[in-house]
């Protein structure tokens, strides 16, 4: 991103006359949602299992809407149609993924609810023994992690200076705090159930308001949405080329198979996150876990289809250059796009009112369930294992102390990062996701030979080789839009290093296994009928 744009003082879509309406009405929401917030924390208990799962005790419909509130993101719901918006086909591919995303899920939901394990060290765990798994789970959660969060909340951080029409650096850097802080508060009080309900009033807030833009978008090109369309076109930044691949200029001069690496990198890693994983084990079986991924498909479908249509209409009425002045990477089009489709009175207030309480919630919820799994990983993984034995309390203040800290590292980062372009890390994080935990996933579901020393070899090794290929890579030097664009020491072409280190870790993983004359220490008979049934074999399963 380009932030010294950004740092003109010319960002003011809202206009002064509105700007104080907005600002308080965004601070009565604030305001609301953490009373409430607080209110949910009082009722919860300091048993690690109520905490992580919420008792296991969601409902499919309910999970279902928690699990569609995760796929609406900060930089999903702001980034997707701002490169919509900018970059036409492009973005709408890449918008398409999110969706693809929970088809891959939705294969694997099933045998992670069924499994009884919940973290990334008791999946690791399922088929390898000692606390190598767990280690290895540890680093890979913290490697996916921190990145995510730092792109959250930089994302979150250049939104709310919008919102406020505070466009400067130091304006910026204390929006990304402010909010850091208000994660930090709610991942340490919150647990599954109170960020679970967040999510549910997340989902219908954020597709009605779409919803709303989208009509009065609709209204002022005569109810025609081919004449939207063509309007986008005519009103991008290069016409002849919007409705066309390789318009983004990030991959552009990286060939179609760098695209079909970041398509495939997206895909996959967002299907295994910690947090995703969690969302998954909360619910009451196997045959839940669908039911409730099936609901969050339909409803990521139509919030995709929203945003979509919200980008292309941020095109229509804005421009495409007009978004570009005020901000290159188009994280702003849909506040630009609230304040043009109505002209100056209570409902333009009204309609960049609720962009902002859109936005504040996408920030505060799916950047908590972020910081939360890794808080339960570290908890139960780590601090539940050690030599001597952990009291439930202890456990759950382990849990607390975990997310305060984990947030506060990736709240630093943040912001000591503000000047620098960091989006390459979403890329790393998912990178790390699909090569480390996708391959052990799948293996550890569906081969019987697989063992400890293909676990650790599949995960370090893809764990390894994504950071070497993420440093040698054009994103960190070479290109325009590198951390060191006058540095060139990218000798690795592609953007993702998802192209090598997905086949690798793969690789690796079945080398380790044939090459290790361990077994496994369960017999995969009895790991498939659990995985199969979500019960042990024997007398207990009766």
């Amino acid at each position: 991103m380009t932030l010294h744009l950004l740092s003109a003082d010319v960002l003011d879509p809202i206009g002064s006359d509105a700007r104080r309406p907005v600002i308080l009405a965004f601070l009565i929401f604030i305001g609301m949602s953490l009373l409430w917030l607080f209110t949910l924390a009082t009722a919860e208990e300091d048993h690690p299992e109520r905490l992580y799962l919420a008792d296991r005790s969601l409902s499919p419909v309910l999970n279902g809407f928690a699990m569609a509130g995760e796929q609406i993101s900060v930089v999903t719901l702001l980034g997707a149609s701002g490169v919509v918006a900018l970059f036409g086909y492009d973005g709408f591919t890449f918008a398409i993924d999110s969706l693809i995303t929970l088809g891959v899920l939705l294969v694997l939901a099933q045998k992670i609810r069924n499994s009884g394990r919940y973290t990334l060290g008791g999946l690791f765990s399922l088929r390898a023994s000692g606390p190598g798994p767990r280690i290895a789970a540890a680093l890979v959660t913290l490697a996916v992690t921190l990145p995510i969060l730092m792109v959250q909340l930089r994302a979150a951080g250049i939104s709310t200076a919008v919102l406020i029409g505070m466009s400067s650096d130091g304006a910026q850097r204390f929006c990304t705090v402010v909010m850091g802080c208000l994660v930090a508060c709610f991942a340490a009080v919150a647990g599954l159930k109170g960020t679970s309900l967040m999510h549910v009033l997340k989902v219908p807030l954020t597709l009605v308001t779409l919803a709303v833009l989208t009509v009065l978008a609709l209204r002022k090109f005569s109810w025609d949405p081919m004449g939207l369309l063509s309007a986008a076109v005519t009103n991008s930044v290069a016409p002849d080329r919007y409705l066309s691949p390789g318009m983004w200029p990030y991959t552009a001069s990286l060939g179609s198979l760098n695209t079909f690496g970041n398509h495939i990198v997206f895909i996959l890693g967002t299907a295994v996150m910690p947090h995703l994983i969690l969302r998954v084990s909360a619910s009451r079986s196997g045959r839940s876990a669908r039911r409730s991924m099936s609901i969050a498909t339909g409803l990521v479908g139509v919030f995709i289809l929203l945003l979509v249509t919200t980008g292309f209409a941020a095109a229509a009425v804005v421009g495409g250059a007009e978004i570009g002045i005020f901000d290159p990477s188009g994280l702003s089009s849909p506040v630009l796009l609230a304040s043009g489709v109505l002209g100056d009175g209570s409902a333009r207030v009204a309609l960049i009112t609720s962009v902002a309480c859109v936005v504040f919630t996408a920030v505060l919820t799916t950047v908590t369930s972020v910081t939360f799994a890794a808080a339960v990983s570290f908890a139960h993984d780590v601090f539940g294992r050690g030599k001597r034995p952990r009291t439930d309390s202890g456990e759950a203040r382990a849990l607390r102390v975990a997310a305060v800290l984990v947030c506060a590292v990736g709240l630093s980062l943040a912001a000591a990062t503000m000047r620098y372009p960091t989006e390459f890390l979403a890329t790393f994080a998912m990178s790390v996701a699909a090569s480390c935990i996708f391959p052990a996933l799948v293996y550890s579901f569906f081969w019987h030979r697989f063992n400890r020393t293909g676990l650790l070899w599949s995960v370090y090794g893809g764990l390894v080789l994504s950071v070497v290929l993420t440093i040698l890579s054009p994103t960190v030097s070479g290109s325009e839009f590198a951390v060191w664009p006058d540095a060139s020491f990218d000798l690795y072409p592609f953007q993702t290093p998802g192209l090598v280190t997905v086949p690798a870790a793969f690789l690796l993983g079945w080398l380790g296994s044939i090459a290790s004359p361990e077994r496994s220490p369960s017999d995969f008979r009895h790991v498939e009928h659990k995985l199969l049934t979500g019960r042990e074999v024997g007398p207990s399963a009766h």
